[in-house]
């Protein structure tokens, strides 16, 4: 059973589905070094849990996230730390944020962000490592690191260039701008928008169609689609070659193609 080492996550599972809740409304859901704790154990036993077959983000109160948590990052540059310190403090930090990062984005199973209020700095990044994105009308987001002085982290400079382009993804990275939903819809950055008040229906809809569908091609398809940002034509049309062969001996491609020749809707099992 996935649980939270502390309470600045929620868990919930059923039916396949795994519901991750950041839970600190009232720092509109920063990151801090307890959360990212939480989130690295969490993704690393969702990412070995076979009886999960999709993950869902979203935050407690009205934000997804607003980034990491600049009241902590004060109170620590407070006690006058040195140099290698600070250096051992944020790297150590923003190692364990990419470990969660990582293994959302290569996990064998769909991630869906539900996004709503503030997406900002960490919350970007870990809204782009999400394979699908809802968002309510409400949502905005901006990059900001650069008005704290720092580069991105997260994983948000890999994954920006390849959803964006790399010149917009300059505009958002230097310029820190706020934008909003249907911007954000327009830059391919998220797949919907959709009102305030359907943001949890129609995300919880999306998660039960996901994880009534076959699970191993949903696995291949990630992989492929993820691998394609690095591999020649000739390595991409190897893989998916070897992919179409691990799902062709599923019980699921069986079932598929019987429900094609039947005119029915597919039954998928758990393979």
């Amino acid at each position: 059973m996935i649980t939270s080492p502390n309470d600045t996550i929620a868990v919930e599972m059923q039916d396949g589905i795994c519901r991750i809740t950041f839970n600190r409304p009232q720092a509109l859901n920063a990151i801090n070094r307890d959360m990212a704790e939480a989130l690295k154990q969490i993704a690393a036993d969702i990412r070995a849990d076979d009886a999960v077959r999709v993950v869902l983000l979203s935050g407690a109160g009205d934000h997804f996230m607003a980034g990491g948590d600049v009241k902590s990052f004060k109170d620590f540059l407070d006690g006058k730390p040195d140099e290698s310190e600070i250096r051992a403090e944020f790297e150590g930090l923003i190692g364990t944020v990419h470990a969660f990062i990582a293994d959302f984005r290569e996990m064998p199973k769909p991630v869906i962000g539900s996004v709503r209020g503030a997406v900002a700095g960490a919350g970007v990044s870990l809204m782009l490592a999400c394979d699908m994105v809802l968002a309510a009308e409400d949502a905005f987001f901006t990059l900001a690191y650069c008005h704290l002085g720092t580069a991105p982290d997260g994983g948000s400079t890999y994954a920006l260039p390849r959803t964006v382009g790399l010149k917009r993804a300059f505009e958002i990275a230097l310029l820190g701008d706020r934008f909003d939903a249907r911007t954000a819809l327009d830059a391919g950055l998220i797949n919907r928008v959709v009102a305030q008040t359907d943001l949890q229906a129609e995300t919880d809809k999306l998660a039960e169609r996901l994880a009534s569908g076959p699970a191993t091609a949903y696995a291949q398809t990630k992989a492929l689609l993820n691998a394609s940002l690095h591999r020649s034509l000739e390595d991409q049309l190897q893989a998916e070659k070897q992919a179409f062969a691990d799902c062709a001996v599923t019980e699921n491609f069986a079932e598929g193609v019987a429900a094609f020749s039947e005119k029915r809707p597919p039954r998928f099992t758990l393979k």
